[in-house]
């Protein structure tokens, strides 16, 4: 029996062996299948590359195992590759599907390289995988939904691509998820709030994207975060009050380049570990916490471009705390509207700090001295201040600064010599200030600059030969409107790297010298307003890169060089008011008359027809002309030119009387007087930068922009000529701007038709800046402010004043054909002006017949929701046309919601409004009218005996009832004014009548409420 046992055990122990060999038999060859399977997807990644610098794919051939290519790292156990690693290899082509057979892969590492085409959906297979990085590339499409299926994946890192579609909501699903980086690709909508339920992500980058909408609040939760950058996207929303405490781990947090609104919470401070806090160009106002330099971990802080400060003394209060800051290395808070004076604390900043701008903003007094102690800075930007006094010698102490930005204040006194220490300064700024005195030769050290702006100063004297031979200038040497005199040194052959040269407008004399020919590299030439004399040197002709040259208003003579006209990039010429004699050439630039100005020149002559000169006249024939007129040819050829004088007179009075009678009943009789160049304009814009853009439409964009004159702010339309009709547009608005006046329009102050420094054709309009912005703004803004009722009364009731004007107190009429919010500007004290007068049409009146008839063609004219319905089946534009757009407008005011909103699908912002007349007004009306109209005191009717409450409740009601009549009022005439049938739409100056009434009638409802709360008070 124990016999028969044994030999049962030995069996079993046999036929477990042997199943053992053959599960490893299996093992192995499933193995060697994966690893054959690894190696031909390697072979395919291999053939789809066709950018190889390095030569890497020539090392991935057969000499060797695929798992010691470079590149690859196997699995010891089971030799499947494992990690795939090419980053930072230039690799260029597509990415082989093949890559989702890799069954063990757990990383793949793409960095920067040069792979196109969409990302394979196969990465789904890899069920192993925990970080994928295919950052820095071009792949485009959108983020794979097959990387639903890879679970333990922890690294998500697809930035700077070319991404496209949504953050898909799966993503919140992958809970192991710890770094997720799509930064800088096109993707669009919202961030899903699933993604608040990642609980371990550490890294959330979305810099650079078009995402809308507003972060989730489940996002701001996550509190394992320590990086958050979201810039550059199209967010907003106030940052949560909370945020310093649900990101207790927060360590950079970014959020610039949105529309955020609200102030910023105070909870940050309880965030310790924050090293880096941008908000920068949002729209965030208020004040920083007073004490933020309790997060002594900052190293970058900056609220550059917000709403930020209220212009007060207290503003900059909280930069004494910054001194807690030892490792701050940037503070940016520019483009704000803090007042008050920097204060001694700065002395006492970190001294590792190397930026430091709080540019634009209201700060007036002193720099403190002890600046000086900033060892490191490398930029100062206090441009745009009321900043006055003198430069603080030390200054000089700044061995680093590269960066001076003290332009656009109000110092005075003289340019400090000790700037001449600061030999790595490569930018200097002082323009538009009150310097005087001598520039510093000193400034000749600082062989290191490429940029030197001292206009619009009262500086005087020479320039130094130390300063205009520093042969560093390779940008920008700008003297100009200033009180300098003498002549140029030859030292100026030294500034062959330099691009502009500007000295216009100050008392300079002398030569040309000839030295200048030496200069190289020069684009822009400017010498006008001085008195400059002599011939143009020959010597110039090796400045062939001169692309802009003005040398008007000079005493300079002789002959116009031809070898101007050979200067291929050459686009505009001005030689204007000198003593140039002789024929203008018929070359290059010369042939474009509008490039060029000639006038002031009386000794001139030939030249392209087009500009006006009197041709060239043979010496020798007009001799012998002159011998041969006889005497008596004097005095006929006088009554002659008396007689046609006077027939010309006789004949064209009446005309010019008649013409003359056309213009609006306000209008001066002249035309814009201020004359304004392309490069003052340009310069004035800063270059139409993006910071100074503050609105754009179908036919070109407006800028900001400060005169040089006076230094008032303007608004500059900009027309985008390749957009079909902005020439048109330009030509009309100008027909119509420069005849009518009124407090309610849009204030022109001159037109620009000229060309650019490229030689393209530039026209801009120059108008009054209007510093609320437009009605869009305030109606629909991605930020905490509101109008008030009776501002919204005032603004209707000046948009209709400026039609009532337009339609019946010219004689001849003008239709604006495009009322629209956006076209609705306020000035400080929110007084409307309409503007935008680029579609607008003159009318005609028939002796008896008042019907108007458009000289124009019936092209349709407007923007949708404003456009009246006639215009839309081939009607003419006409008065009752701007009124359908004024009652459009009219109800948006009120309500809140733009004509094109979802809500009126179906029937359109009219028609909802005449179905909720008049009982459901209420419902309708913007909420923060609903909410203003409260006019009691809310604490008294849980205060005093029941006799008291009830009379406060009655008399709330009765003023509840009587603003309920005024909405209805002002309802019924919007919809009165948008009715389909012209005939049927209120009359402008009905409107105005109703308007006043409303107004009248909301005044005296508060005023009793007032009252009464007044006499319960007193009892």
């Amino acid at each position: 029996m124990n016999h028969s046992c044994e030999n049962s055990k030995s069996l079993l122990l046999h036929i477990i062996l042997k199943g053992f060999l053959f599960l490893s038999c299996m093992i192995s060859s499933l193995d060697s299948l994966g690893n054959e399977t690894d190696l031909q997807s390697l072979l395919d990644f291999k053939r789809r590359i066709i950018e190889d610098p390095f030569n890497t794919m020539s090392f991935w051939n057969g000499s060797i195992h695929h798992c010691n290519w470079v590149g690859i790292t196997c699995n010891i156990t089971n030799g499947r590759v494992m990690h795939l690693s090419l980053e930072h290899l230039g690799l260029g082509g597509t990415l082989t599907p093949f890559i989702g057979n890799l069954t063990y892969l757990t990383s793949l590492n793409l960095l920067n390289n040069s792979f196109q085409g969409e990302f394979p959906q196969e990465v789904g297979h890899l069920l192993y995988l925990k970080s994928l990085n295919f950052s820095f590339n071009n792949f485009v499409g959108s983020i794979p939904s097959n990387l639903s299926h890879c679970t333990e994946l922890r690294v998500l890192a697809a930035g700077r691509n070319n991404l496209n579609g949504t953050i898909p909501s799966w993503i919140g699903n992958l809970s192991s998820l710890s770094r997720i980086s799509l930064g800088l690709n096109n993707l669009h909508g919202t961030i899903p709030h699933e993604l608040g339920l990642l609980s371990r992500l550490t890294y959330f980058v979305l810099y650079g994207n078009y995402l809308s909408g507003t972060v989730p609040s489940s996002v701001y939760n996550i509190s394992s975060l320590y990086y958050f950058s979201f810039t550059q996207n199209h967010l907003h929303g106030n940052l949560p009050i909370n945020i310093g405490l649900t990101l207790p781990n927060i360590q950079v947090f970014a959020g610039a380049l949105n529309n955020l609104t609200g102030s910023v919470p105070a909870s940050f401070l309880n965030a310790s570990k924050l090293e880096i806090l941008d908000i920068s160009l949002n729209a965030l106002t208020g004040s920083l916490p007073k004490n933020i330099g309790v997060l002594s971990r900052l190293t970058r802080l900056s609220f550059e471009h917000n709403r930020l400060g209220t212009g007060k003394t207290e503003d900059l209060n909280f930069l004494d705390s910054l001194v807690n800051c030892t490792d701050l290395e940037v503070l940016r808070l520019g483009g704000n509207g803090f007042g008050g004076v920097l204060p001694n604390s700065i002395s006492n900043f970190s001294t590792k700090l190397h930026t430091f701008a709080i540019n634009s903003n209201g700060i007036h007094g002193n720099i403190p001295d002890g600046i000086g102690n900033l060892v490191n800075l490398a930029l100062i930007g206090l441009e745009g201040n009321h900043l006055s006094g003198n430069l603080p010698d030390a200054l000089g102490k700044l061995q680093n600064l590269k960066e001076l930005y003290l332009n656009g204040n109000k110092f005075s006194d003289r340019i400090p010599s000790s700037l001449g220490n600061l030999t790595s300064l490569t930018e200097i700024f002082l323009e538009e200030n009150n310097f005087d005195g001598n520039i510093p030769p000193s400034l000749g050290k600082c062989n290191n600059l490429l940029v030197l702006s001292l206009f619009g100063n009262k500086l005087s004297g020479t320039i130094p030969k130390e300063v205009i031979g520093l042969s560093s200038l390779a940008i920008s040497l700008d003297v100009s409107h200033n009180k300098l005199s003498g002549t140029l040194p030859d030292e100026v052959s030294k500034l062959h790297n330099l691009g502009e040269f500007m000295l216009s407008e100050n008392n300079f004399s002398g030569v040309i010298p000839s030295s200048i020919g030496s200069c190289t590299s020069l684009e822009r030439l400017h010498l006008q307003g001085n008195s400059f004399e002599g011939t143009i040197p020959l010597t110039m002709r090796n400045l062939r890169g001169l692309q802009d040259i003005d040398l008007s208003r000079n005493y300079l003579s002789g002959k116009i060089p031809e070898f101007l006209g050979e200067f291929t990039e050459l686009k505009h010429l001005n030689l204007s008011y000198n003593n140039f004699e002789g024929e203008i050439p018929k070359i290059g630039i010369f042939k474009n008359a509008t490039s060029i100005s000639l006038y002031g020149n009386r000794k001139l002559c030939g030249g392209v027809p087009e500009l006006n000169f009197p041709a060239c006249s043979n010496k020798k024939a007009s001799r012998l002309k002159k011998f041969l007129v006889p005497k008596v040819a004097i005095p006929i050829a006088i009554a002659l030119i008396f007689v046609i004088t006077l027939s010309c007179f006789l004949t064209f009075f009446p005309i010019m009387k008649r013409e003359r009678k056309k213009t609006c009943t306000s209008t001066t009789g002249k035309d814009f007087e201020l004359e304004i160049s392309y490069s003052e304009i340009a310069k004035c814009t800063n270059g139409f930068s993006q910071d100074n853009l503050v609105g754009s439409g179908s036919f070109g964009s407006v800028y900001k922009g400060t005169l040089p004159s006076d230094g008032s702010s303007v608004a500059v339309k900009v027309l985008n000529l390749q957009q079909r009709g902005a020439s048109r547009s330009f030509i009309d608005e100008c027909r119509v701007l420069r005849s009518i006046r009124h407090r309610n329009l849009l204030k022109i102050i001159t037109v620009i038709s000229s060309v650019d420094h490229q030689g393209n054709d530039f026209k801009a309009l120059i108008f009054e800046f209007m510093s609320n912005g437009s009605l869009e703004d305030w109606l629909h803004p991605h930020k905490t402010m509101a109008l008030t009722f009776i501002q919204r009364m005032n603004i209707a009731i000046d948009v209709a004043c400026a039609l009532e004007y337009l339609h019946h107190f010219c004689e001849t009429p003008i239709v604006h054909c495009d009322i629209k919010p956006s076209n609705v500007l306020l000035d400080n004290d929110m007084v409307a002006h309409v503007g935008d007068f680029g579609l607008a049409t003159f009318l005609f009146e028939e002796s008896s017949n008042s019907s108007p008839h458009p000289i124009i063609s019936t092209t349709l004219r407007g923007s949708i929701g404003y456009i009246p319905p006639e215009y839309g089946m081939g009607g003419r534009p006409s008065a009752l046309g701007d009124i359908y757009s004024y009652g459009i407008l009219l109800l948006e005011i009120f309500i809140g919601k733009r004509p094109t909103d979802e809500s009126f699908e179906g029937v359109g912002i009219h028609e909802f409004v005449a179905m909720a007349l008049p009982n459901h007004v209420m419902d309708i009306v913007d909420p923060s009218l609903v909410f203003e109209q409260d006019f009691g005191d809310k604490d008294q009717e849980f205060e005093g005996d029941e006799r008291a409450i009830k009379r406060n409740f009655e008399i709330k009601a009765s003023a509840k009832s009587l603003m309920e009549d005024c909405f209805v009022s002002l309802m019924q005439i919007g919809v009165s004014c948008s009715t389909t049938i012209p005939s049927e739409r209120m009359p402008i100056t009905e409107v105005i009548n109703k308007l006043h009434a409303i107004k009248n009638s909301y005044v005296k409802i508060k005023s009793d409420a007032m009252s009464q709360s007044n006499i319960r008070e007193k009892k």
